[in-house]
């Protein structure tokens, strides 16, 4: 008989090893590596359900067929990031940061939707039925015909999720869960796979939508095996900053509808209020123009948000300028800064440089660089930019412009909330519907001038 061979796996990553290590070479964490027992063999019997696999040809399909019909969470915002509603036998995972609110929001969206005559059961892991009702009492959420439960043992779980068949389970958190057939400890990537790929594997079978939670590492990813992430349908990640009421429901895979789409919640004293019209509570705070401040038009999904890029610039005490960034991503700020000062002599090597994204928003699309580097010009130069004015555009290593996607949306959010003219690419086409006017720049050299004029290099 062979002799099994030990293999060792990162919590943090899922890297694996041979041999245990203090340090994980692919993600640098520490005392991270533990041994991975693998999936035992389950002891032996009937299991819950089969089910045979059928060949379906796509020929055979065809308009007649009943479309799977989305239900509704009662929760406009969730809906819209999942696409228009929970998808039947999906299964979803959610992260985000410890106590940034999802145990809050998968509450009163599990709540609403058993409110809507749905079955629904909430099942956690880290707290007591009864600290789970108070919770719901605070909320005002005590009259529900929600199903609670306290319960880690995925076998006790399934066995119920079986009995019940409730439209939808929350599973709080996947971490906490363990099945007895696997020798490891809870939370461990054996157990969470294990367990992940059990609920998964019973949510496609039997027809029920599972939502799992996860926790997330330091560096903002769910931790355990990245697997876990492959299994599920949708992947959503909870977000906002401590010091900000906004929180951010954003999807990085979905298989039933688009990615990147996001929701926008603000908390409150009772729970999470969703918040339908994004750009105005953004922009609620903004008040006269000042140096250092633009206006973005972006996309986010499907829905156009504006936000206020704010910089400030500063000359260095130290050797090295000191480059800040919050909402941004700081590679693409030293692309801007390096275009500015490379192609059109504006530099900013012997001053500080702080950029950020008012109310806690993260922005990734590259539309922003026109707006970033219209804050930063204004910043150093002390200038205000034209009132009423957004910016979107994207820059390129030569300074030209290139054209945005969706410009017309852009133009018309930015419309409805009282702008009255877009500075952005000249390659841009609107179907003439947009009370809006346009200043297309060719380049940002042409945007630079238009604003400020001539600028003491």
């Amino acid at each position: 008989m062979s002799r099994k061979t030990a293999s060792f796996v990162c919590a943090e990553c899922g890297a694996s090893y041979s041999k245990w290590a203090g340090r994980c070479d692919a993600c640098g964490a520490w005392n991270s590596i533990s041994e991975d027992t693998g999936l035992a063999e389950g002891p032996k019997g009937k299991t819950i359900g089969t089910q045979r696999g059928r060949k379906i040809d796509l020929s055979g399909l065809t308009t007649a067929d009943p479309p799977i019909l989305r239900q509704t969470t009662g929760v406009a915002e969730f809906d819209r990031v999942l696409g228009g509603g929970l998808v039947p036998a999906s299964a979803i995972l959610l992260g985000g940061d410890p106590g940034i609110g999802k145990s809050t929001l998968l509450l009163q969206a599990t709540a609403a939707f058993a409110a809507s005559g749905n079955a629904a059961i909430y099942i956690s892991g880290e707290e007591a039925a009864a600290q789970v009702r108070m919770r719901a009492n605070r909320l005002g959420l005590s009259g529900a015909p929600l199903r609670l439960g306290s319960e880690t043992n995925l076998r006790d779980i399934l066995t119920t999720l079986d009995a019940e068949r409730p439209a939808l389970a929350v599973i709080d958190s996947i971490q906490t869960v363990w099945a007895d057939h696997v020798d490891s400890a809870p939370g461990s990537v054996s157990q969470v796979r294990a367990a992940a790929h059990e609920l998964v594997t019973f949510a496609k079978r039997r027809g029920v939508s599972v939502i799992l939670v996860g926790h997330v590492t330091k560096d903002g990813q769910i931790a355990g095996p990245r697997v876990v992430e492959h299994m599920v349908d949708t992947v959503l990640y909870f977000e906002g900053e401590r010091g900000h009421q906004f929180r951010i429901l954003r999807a990085v895979k979905n298989r039933f509808g688009p990615a990147d789409e996001i929701g926008v919640f603000e908390m409150t004293g009772l729970g999470l209020a969703e918040v339908s019209n994004p750009s105005a509570l953004f922009l609620s705070e903004r008040g006269d123009p000042s140096p250092g401040s633009a206006v973005f038009a972006g996309i986010e999904g499907t829905r156009p948000v504006l936000a206020e890029i704010q910089a400030l610039v500063a000359p260095t005490t130290l050797g090295t300028a000191r480059r800040t960034v919050v909402g941004w991503d700081g590679g693409r700020l030293a692309m801007v800064l390096a275009v500015l000062e490379a192609r059109f002599g504006i530099g900013f090597a012997d001053r500080d440089v702080y950029l950020n994204v008012a109310g806690g928003l993260r922005i990734s699309e590259p539309a922003a660089d026109l707006a970033v580097a219209a804050a930063l010009v204004s910043a150093r130069q002390d200038m205000t930019l034209p009132a009423n004015t957004v910016f979107f555009g994207e820059i390129s290593l030569s300074g030209a412009l290139r054209t945005p996607v969706q410009a017309e949306a852009r133009l018309r959010e930015a419309a409805k909330l009282g702008f009255e003219a877009a500075i952005t690419s000249n390659g841009i086409k609107t179907t003439g519907g947009v009370q809006l006017r346009t200043d297309p720049v060719a380049d940002l050299g042409a945007f630079i001038e238009k604003c400020f004029g001539k600028i003491d290099r």
